[in-house]
């Protein structure tokens, strides 16, 4: 597992991000606070606070580097 920050500021970018983790079968948590929700849920995703960064918990071991290359758009 990885865990990196990302920023997700803006309705478009929640979809856009949304829309590129769902290409990969890896699951993806998004943790804020005390609050853990799946980070393919779009409805999850805007029940977060999104004004500060939100960790991204990447359960991946084999195409590591290729996720982290889609996701680079939102890294903090």
């Amino acid at each position: 597992m990885k865990t990196i920050q990302i920023t997700l500021n803006s309705i478009d970018k929640v979809k856009s991000f949304v829309n590129e983790i769902t290409k990969f079968d890896n699951d993806f948590d998004l943790v804020s606070g005390r609050y853990v929700i799946d980070a393919k849920s779009i409805m999850g995703i805007f029940s977060l606070d999104l004004s500060k960064p939100i960790d991204l918990n990447i359960h991946a071991a084999d195409n590591i580097d290729e996720v982290l290359e889609a996701l680079k758009p939102y890294m903090c």
